[in-house]
Formats: C-alpha cells, structure tokens, sequence
C-alpha cells in the first residue's frame, strides 16, 4: 500500500533539491497543509502532502493516520508507521531528494507520526506542530527536532510537549521548543519559526 498525495514543486522550475513532507492531523487530509505553504514563503522548496492512509469515520474527506476514538485507541498505528516509512523512503526515487535534504513535519496526529518516524531516519530535521510522542519510542538517528504548541490547546494538552521534548533531548536529540498563546491550531508566529526552522537547518546552497 501506498500514499496518495499533493506535491507543490518549486517557483524556480528546477529540479528540487531539498524538500518539506508535512503529515496532516486526525480527521483532516492532505489539503489542510498544503493551503499554507503561501505563508512561508519558501518558492524554492519542494513540499509533499500525503494523505493518511485510513478512512475518518466521521467525514468522508478526513483521513487517519490511526483511530483515536476511545475503544480502538491507536487501532492502525503499526500499519500506519510501516506505510509512511516505506513511502517515504521511496520519495527519493520519485523525487531525486536525498533524506539529508528532506525535513518531516507535522500537526497534531501528524506531529506524533513526524516523531514516531523521523526519529528512524536519517532526515535533515522534524518539526512537531501540537504533536504528542507515542507510548515507545526510539531513537536511530539525531535529527534537529522543531516542538511547537499552544499553551491553550484543549485537544493535545501542553503537557504533551513537554514531555515529548525532555523524552528526546534525554535520548541526545537537539530540540528548539516554542509556546504560544494559542489553542490546537497553526498560528503565523508558529509558520514564522517554522519557515526560520526549514531556512537554518536545510539552507539552499
């Protein structure tokens, strides 16, 4: 199995040379996303959206990355991790970006697939947006890790990325952490930093 997904190749019209993934939340799809690459500002960049690979049984536009809802908590998530791992790894092929030039990102559900996988692959950074990290986790490779989040959220409590950001500072990853007055949402202070974030860690040569 694969991922569909909407690419958004660079102003330039040259080959990509470095490219942003971002992983949507629970019930959205890969247009949320894709709809503010505007605001960053980064024509140079090749940006990916990928849909999740389940059906939101609440919508039939959403996606799940896996089910959230209490009596199937995290229903899907082993199937889920192999696919965007296999998918990803494969974007190389299709694209010609090197993982060393490619940053994973991601909102909310997005943000925990962003951790969970990134953290297996030698990408160039992770960027978790309301994110929250899985019961287990591991570290195979060190990439520079963005953790964002409203201190308002009532969706993914703030507690969750303080968590996530001394779990895997304690695991010898390097994490840049920002609070925001905001709720579970991304804000332009959050697409500022996160734009800063893309331009410092995978600059274009």
């Amino acid at each position: 199995m694969t991922l569909e997904f909407i690419t958004i190749p660079p102003q330039n019209q040259q080959t990509p040379t470095h490219q942003i993934i971002m992983l949507h939340g629970w019930g959205a799809n890969a247009d949320d996303l894709a709809s503010l690459v505007p605001y960053l500002d980064l024509p140079n960049y090749l940006f990916i959206f990928p849909n999740a690979p389940f059906p939101y049984p609440y919508s039939p536009v959403g996606r799940a990355w896996y089910d959230l809802s209490t009596e199937n908590m995290y229903q899907g998530l082993p199937e889920s991790r192999e696919i965007l791992t296999q998918w990803i790894l494969s974007l190389e092929k299709s694209t010609g970006v090197a993982l060393s030039q490619t940053i994973l990102s991601g909102f909310s559900q997005g943000g925990a697939m962003t951790l969970d996988v990134g953290l297996q692959l030698p990408v160039a950074g992770l960027v978790s947006m309301s994110g929250y990290l899985h019961d287990r986790i591991a570290v195979r490779y060190q990439a520079p890790t963005l953790i964002m989040h409203g201190i308002h959220d009532r969706v993914v409590p703030l507690q969750a990325a303080v968590k996530a950001r001394e779990t895997i500072k304690a695991l010898g990853v390097v994490v840049e952490y920002h609070e925001f007055d905001a709720e579970h949402q991304i804000n332009m202070e959050m697409l500022r930093i996160l734009r800063n974030f893309i331009l410092n860690t995978l600059p274009l040569s």
